[in-house]
């Protein structure tokens, strides 16, 4: 679009905004903003609104807390679930130090970083994720359960699917602020949908993810319903993936295409999935942030655990679809919608950007069902798994020195810490399963 600070005024004043929210996200993908009248906008516009960094959890210490917040002006957006009279607006922002540099302690900035590195290298990454989410119904506090709102499946229609309207004035509300959805349906599991969002260019991408997740928590509670974007909520049924489409262009041209090449791929394309398979044991507590996350990727429901590749098989960690030509690319399938989408797709392409550099060789793609091979065909044909738990994600993320770097100092020691806590606290606490388990018998 190329906003300019006078369009965003006029703006404003065309549509009878009241409210900017300055909207950021944490080292947790959570968003934060700050509401300001419009009274106010011009010194935003000038990137001179200051807020407490230190009560961002994971930003700074409480001794060098000033941060300045500088929006994106393409960011800018309406409300639309908000009067129109009185209207609120958003604009995403930069975190910057007092002294006018960006802080590296901001997701938005690691993704960034990155995406400099790839253009030095005269690529540069386009997107587009297949998040999965439940909406469930609540109680009479308004609290949340795992009580599903229908009894569909895999691209049902009402009256099977009851959150048809839901989903509807979700996708509705996305393409007024700005989306352009490709698809939205019924998942395999009852209570469950996916909305998807066409392909972008990183930073972008990412973007539309985190306005996405607010987006569709407001709407769903608008229809009476909890929406959540929990890996694994219910036991027994599929799980909640993030499926990450992705490719690199260069002066205008896929550099993942090559129409005699294996499954289409170029010879770049191939060396970026070896990086990709390279790293994903230590980038999986990234794409995979939650205790809870390790309860969808284990074999079975659709959770690909398996590090290898495939043109045409599910059950691997990286699909090549079969659309060729300006549309190669490839799927990674194990992230999951609980993570930072900005920190995710930075160590996504930091790995893909190692395998291009030191041409890492991805191996012979899998042809068999891999969760019907058994554990000795799978270690005979040199087949890993990814992680299988918080605890063993973040071991291999300390070792892993590619994707430290892709994080930086601040991201990489707050989260670490801050995960090995969760972890902790989980492995003491006591739940309901060891209950209903032990507490009779024993």
């Amino acid at each position: 679009m190329g906003y300019t600070k006078d369009d965003i005024i006029s703006l404003t004043r065309d549509l009878k905004v009241k409210f900017i929210r300055l909207q950021f996200v944490d080292i947790f993908g959570v968003v934060k903003n700050v509401a300001i009248p419009i009274s106010q906008l011009e010194d935003v516009l000038d990137g001179k609104l200051m807020f407490d960094g230190s009560s961002i959890e994971g930003f700074t210490r409480i001794q060098e807390s000033d941060m300045y917040l500088k929006p994106d002006l393409d960011s800018f957006a309406i409300f639309p679930w908000k009067p129109r009279d009185g209207a609120e607006a958003r604009l995403i922002c930069d975190i910057y130090n007092p002294d006018g540099t960006p802080f590296q302690g901001s997701p938005r900035q690691i993704l960034k970083n990155v995406i400099e590195e790839a253009k030095a290298m005269g690529y540069t990454m386009y997107a587009g994720p297949e998040p999965e989410f439940f909406m469930f119904l609540t109680d009479e506090k308004g609290k949340p359960t795992i009580e599903t709102h229908d009894k569909g499946g895999y691209f049902d229609l009402s009256p099977i699917d009851l959150g048809e309207n839901a989903r509807r004035d979700i996708v509705l509300t996305l393409e007024e602020m700005g989306f352009e959805v490709e698809a939205a349906h019924h998942e395999v599991a009852p209570g469950q949908h996916e909305i998807d969002f066409k392909y972008s260019d990183a930073l972008k991408t990412a973007d539309n993810i985190a306005t996405f997740r607010f987006v569709t928590k407001i709407i769903a509670k608008q229809h009476g319903l909890h929406a959540t974007f929990m890996p694994k909520p219910v036991f027994g049924i599929n799980g909640s993936g993030m499926h990450i489409h992705q490719s690199l262009f260069t002066d205008g041209k896929n550099a993942f295409a090559d129409e005699n090449g294996e499954a289409g791929l170029s010879e770049i394309a191939r060396y970026y999935v070896g990086g990709i398979l390279k790293h994903a044991p230590g980038f999986t507590a990234i794409t995979n942030p939650l205790v809870n996350s390790y309860k969808r990727l284990v074999p079975g429901y659709e959770a690909p655990v398996y590090i290898c590749w495939s043109a045409k098989n599910r059950s691997a960690l990286v699909r090549v679809p079969a659309a060729g030509g300006v549309k190669t690319r490839i799927e990674l399938r194990s992230p999951d919608p609980s993570a930072n989408p900005y920190l995710a797709l930075a160590v996504i392409l930091a790995a893909g950007l190692d395998g291009i550099k030191n041409k890492i060789d991805p191996g012979h793609q899998v042809y068999n069902n891999i969760y019907h091979m058994t554990d000795e065909e799978r270690e005979k044909a040199g087949i890993k798994s990814l992680p299988g738990s918080l605890k063993e994600a973040l071991e291999l993320l300390e070792q892993d020195e590619v994707i430290k770097k892709a994080l930086g100092t601040h991201v990489y020691e707050h989260f670490v810490a801050a995960k090995k806590l969760e972890w902790d606290t989980y492995r003491t606490k006591v739940h309901t399963w060891e209950l209903d388990e032990y507490a009779e018998v024993y």
